[in-house]
């Protein structure tokens, strides 16, 4: 998805200015970043169409449905995602080459692999025999703790496609616990199957005995998360786990001349309305198309929307209609009161970074998630897109406008967001050159990975102290019966005598 190179554009970026070597399998070019000498890109041509593979599956003509899937939907998306698009981008005759490369001593010294359904090249770091540091764009998952060692808390750290808090009540945490425990059983009995035979395909030649993507997964060196505090619930974690959120914002730049003049005459204040790049406005049911515009228009702020179809007509006056806007630029404008959007980590990061107050309508996965978090902290509203009404959407509206409190607090959220002591990119690049330079960091790796499932939660030892407590009732309940039995022995010969 094109939204994932925003992060990786920028790393890879920061790395070739640190006068490193890149290439790069990549679905889209980066040629537009005049990246230089120093970056190599191995293009992926065409890119995978996935979004019709899971339209087909799940019987919908656009992506607005997909606020009726359930969180088994969702992993059986990411699925047909991830094993559709790693078996396009393996066949392809550029990465064929790299995998049946003769030379592979000292030709690269580190694997850099987004982290997300794409396990099948973590063989490369075997082929090269390099260190690997993954890039989560979607922040923290459920199973990556795992990954890494440690086993995240269901009782107060929320599966990524749930709708929950961290605070979460009986019944919340026995859903918790029930869906973790479903993904972690479905990656195991399922996915990992079909990701091993795609791996197993296309590396066999010249691995031999490929490892399997369990087992690979837990050799990732470092993993560099699309996340940080206090966008993400607190939860334990371990120094390989590094939150970089916020990577891809730059300082803003200078708006399109149309655009800055819409914004600047906006004395009202401006809403700025994205559904980011998946799920287009375009494709909006024409019911509801109507309801938003009939909103807008009864407004005094200005709207600035993100809507692939340009000529759509009789727009109200206080409306601009653009297919592309630079998301980030337009949320550092000072008259934007109001962020209208799917709920994307990106774009909330954005929002939050810029202190913009946001109205939240998630569609999927971590979008619902995003959204509880920021309502939680008091600044943003979020709807569910089939039961908005014209009061419903107009009233969330306004209060963002009106009510001071939203503006606090997402200020307040703000200032903690950017408060680091590195800059995100830099961060990243540290602590990649600090994998390159420690050969791996093995040093940092968590002795629970090496445990045996029943070693890791403690069963052994449980085991050994209930058969030691058990043993010492045995053995108390056969000294009181040896004791009755002397007793009985004792008071029938003093009966004899």
């Amino acid at each position: 998805g094109k939204s994932h190179y925003m992060m990786h554009t920028a790393l890879i970026r920061e790395l070739i200015e640190s006068g490193h070597q890149v290439t790069m399998i990549a679905a889209f070019s980066l040629e537009s970043q005049r990246l230089g000498s120093n970056y190599t890109e191995l293009l992926i041509e065409p890119v995978y169409d996935f979004w019709h593979d899971v339209k087909l599956n799940f019987g919908v003509e656009h992506l607005f449905d997909l606020t009726q899937m359930t969180n088994y939907d969702f992993l059986k998306m990411l699925e047909i995602i991830g094993l559709k698009t790693t078996e396009h981008a393996l066949r392809q005759p550029k990465v064929q080459q790299l995998i049946h490369a003769k030379e592979t001593q000292g030709v690269f010294d580190l694997l850099l692999a987004e982290q997300f359904y794409q396990e099948a090249f973590l063989a490369l770091s075997h082929k090269y025999n390099i260190p690997i540091v993954t890039t989560s764009t979607l922040g923290y998952e459920n199973h990556m703790s795992q990954m890494m060692g440690l086993i995240s808390p269901w009782s107060f750290v929320p599966h990524g496609f749930m709708p929950f808090t961290d605070r979460m009540s009986f019944v919340e945490r026995v859903k918790n616990t029930y869906v973790s425990l479903y993904e972690d059983f479905d990656r195991l009995l399922n996915y990992f199957p079909k990701m091993d035979a795609i791996a197993a395909k296309h590396f066999g030649d010249v691995l031999g005995e490929v490892p399997k993507v369990r087992h690979m997964e837990r050799q990732i060196s470092v993993m560099l998360l699309n996340s940080h505090a206090p966008l993400t619930t607190s939860r334990p974690t371990v120094d390989s786990m590094v939150p970089v959120g916020g990577m891809h914002i730059y300082p803003p730049k200078q708006l399109p001349p149309d655009m800055q003049s819409f914004l600047d005459g906006a004395t009202d204040g401006a809403i700025f309305f994205s559904l980011g790049n998946n799920v287009q406005s375009k494709e909006m049911p024409p019911q509801m198309l109507r309801l938003f515009l009939r909103v807008f228009g009864s407004l005094k702020q200005r709207v600035l929307w993100k809507f692939e179809d340009e000529s759509i007509g009789q727009l109200p006056a206080n409306i601009m209609i653009r297919k592309w806007l630079p998301q980030a630029d337009i949320l550092a404008h000072p008259n934007v009161k109001v962020f209208i959007t799917h709920g994307g980590l990106f774009g909330t990061q954005e929002g939050v970074h810029y202190a913009v107050p946001m109205l939240g309508i998630p569609f999927y996965c971590d979008q619902h998630l995003n959204m509880n978090k920021a309502v939680l902290g008091g600044y943003a509203i979020s709807l569910h897109f089939q039961s908005i009404t014209e009061q419903l959407l107009t009233h969330s509206l306004l209060q963002l406008v009106h009510n001071a409190t939203y503006r606090e607090n997402i200020q307040r959220v703000s200032r903690v967001f950017r408060d680091r002591p590195l800059e995100p990119r830099k961060n990243a690049v540290y602590w990649i050159e600090y994998v390159i330079r420690h050969k791996g960091a093995p040093h940092m790796r968590s002795a629970g990975l090496e445990l045996t499932w029943y070693q890791f939660y403690l069963l052994d030892v449980i085991a050994c102290v209930a058969a030691s407590i058990v043993g010492v009732l045995l053995l108390l309940s056969w000294a009181v019966r040896l004791l009755k039995r002397s007793a009985r022995t004792q008071q029938q010969k003093q009966k004899r005598n």
